[in-house]
Formats: C-alpha cells, sequence, structure tokens
C-alpha cells in the first residue's frame, strides 16, 4: 500500500504530466487525491516544474485547513464537495486544456457526437454556468453539472474530471481535451452528426467493463 509520501509524490509528477500533455499551462489548474479524513490538493499559485510534495495541502472533508507550507488552491471548494456528493472519486483534476476552454467560453458543452463522450459517464459533457474562480457558487455549479457524469467544463474557465484513480482522474481530463479538439474540428466544417440516448446509453453500459 503507498503511503502519504508516495502519493504526495505522485500527485507531484501527476502535475507536471498536465504540463507535459499540454493540458495546463504556467501555474494554471490544480488537481487534488481522497486521503483519509479528507485529500491533498495542489497549492495556489503553484509552478508545477519547481512543486514540491511537502507543497501539498491537506484538508479536511469539511475544507479545515490541515496543514501544509503552502495555501491550499483557490478551488479547494470544488474538490471539497465533489468528494463530499461522490463517493465514486478518489482523485479530481481540473485543467484550462486549450481546445475544451475554448468550448467553454463559448458555453458550449461537448454533446454525443463520438461515442467515446460516453466515457465522462453519459450522453454528453456538460458546460456550467460560469462564475467567479475560487467561489462557492462556482462549486454549486461544478457539483451540478457533474450529476451523472465525471466530467464538466466550466464556462469561460476549462475544464473537471473525476476518477477511481488518480491515473483514471488524469486520463480522462486528456480524453476530454481530445474530444474538444475532434469537436472543434468538426464544427469548422458544419455540425457533426450526433448519436441518438440509446446508442450512447448502450455505449455507457459498455464501458462499464471496458478495459477491466
Amino acid at each position: 500500500m503507498i503511503g502519504e509520501r508516495g502519493l504526495r509524490l505522485r500527485v507531484v509528477q501527476a502535475a507536471r504530466r498536465l504540463s507535459e500533455l499540454g493540458l495546463n499551462s504556467g501555474r494554471s489548474g490544480n488537481l487534488s487525491v481522497r486521503v483519509e479524513g479528507g485529500f491533498l490538493v495542489t497549492p495556489s499559485g503553484a509552478a508545477y516544474e519547481a512543486m514540491h510534495p511537502d507543497d501539498l495541502v491537506y484538508l479536511t472533508s469539511t475544507g479545515d485547513f490541515g496543514g501544509g507550507q503552502r495555501k491550499p488552491s483557490t478551488e479547494w471548494r470544488i474538490h471539497r464537495d465533489v468528494y463530499d456528493r461522490r463517493q465514486d472519486a478518489r482523485a479530481v483534476v481540473h485543467t484550462h486544456s486549450p481546445y475544451a476552454t475554448t468550448l467553454a467560453c463559448l458555453g458550449r458543452g461537448i454533446p454525443a457526437f463520438h461515442y467515446e463522450v460516453a466515457f465522462a459517464g453519459g450522453a454528453d459533457i456538460r458546460c456550467s454556468p460560469y462564475a467567479t474562480f475560487g467561489t462557492q457558487e462556482l462549486s454549486d455549479h461544478a457539483v451540478k453539472a457533474l450529476d451523472g457524469r465525471k466530467a464538466c467544463l466550466l464556462a469561460n474557465h476549462g475544464v473537471l474530471a473525476l476518477g477511481d484513480s488518480l491515473e483514471g482522474a488524469l486520463g480522462l481530463a486528456e480524453k476530454v481535451e481530445n474530444l474538444a479538439r475532434i469537436y472543434w474540428q468538426a464544427l469548422q466544417v458544419g455540425e457533426p452528426v450526433l448519436l441518438d440516448e440509446v446508442e450512447m446509453s448502450r455505449v455507457v453500459e459498455k464501458f462499464l467493463t471496458y478495459g477491466k
């Protein structure tokens, strides 16, 4: 079983991986992982390449500051609320990935234009209404958009993805960005043909055991 030190190192490595994949740039985005009694979250405004495992901040399940060298991400409320409402979530990744954020700036979610949209848990990937970053209002919008889903877009902001592991959440964030890119490309030609609810329900069911 991985100890806390090892888990902290994995979170830092995942944060750097987001930068390597182009899903986050500079100091944007954040991620967390559930631990006993709360969660570990990346610090506010931290450069990933210089981040140290000890920089990660522990917050209790109620959002109380549990120690650390840095202040928690300004989006700690989202992480707290997702863990509170979604027992299936073991990790949460927030990115400002280019194509998905482009759609979010249009207030546009990702519809059932491709069957892999079902990786996010349903027939579409919703875009939540805009709210100022770091606010409870933003968290409330995000949690609602995640109802029955594992990912959503945040209007004029970015992307949220959750998973049953750190690797799962990171992989879904990467998948959402890839889908957003293909959807954006399709929109340059016209409106893509959408799959119907029956087909998407069938694919969601198949993905429950996909790769297992």
